[in-house]
């Protein structure tokens, strides 16, 4: 059961991680310091939408952008780490 939790726990991490540098490209995208048109910046932009969006776009059904910012990463990352510190270790008996 310990391997589990380590694996579900660090997959959270990467999720965690993968929204917040997911939010930095946006901003940097929005403030013309990267260009997606290079094909790196691109293809990391793909790849974290990829991943990060089944865990935004549920949030962004319900959650409207408030004065055109988008604060679903912002709950997506509350719920994430309140599963990896409270549910995780709840279910597999670490408390």
């Amino acid at each position: 059961m310990g391997f589990i939790h380590f694996i579900l726990h660090n997959l959270l991490e990467i999720m965690i991680w993968a929204i917040i540098i997911g939010a930095i490209m946006s901003w940097l995208t929005a403030f013309n310091v990267i260009n997606l048109r290079n094909p790196v910046v691109g293809r990391v932009q793909q790849v974290l939408e990829a991943v990060t969006g089944p865990v935004l776009a549920p949030l962004q059904r319900i959650i409207p952008p408030i004065a055109g910012l988008d604060i679903t990463p912002i709950f997506a990352l509350l719920i994430l780490q309140g599963v990896q510190r409270y549910l995780l270790p709840y279910l597999f008996g670490a408390l």
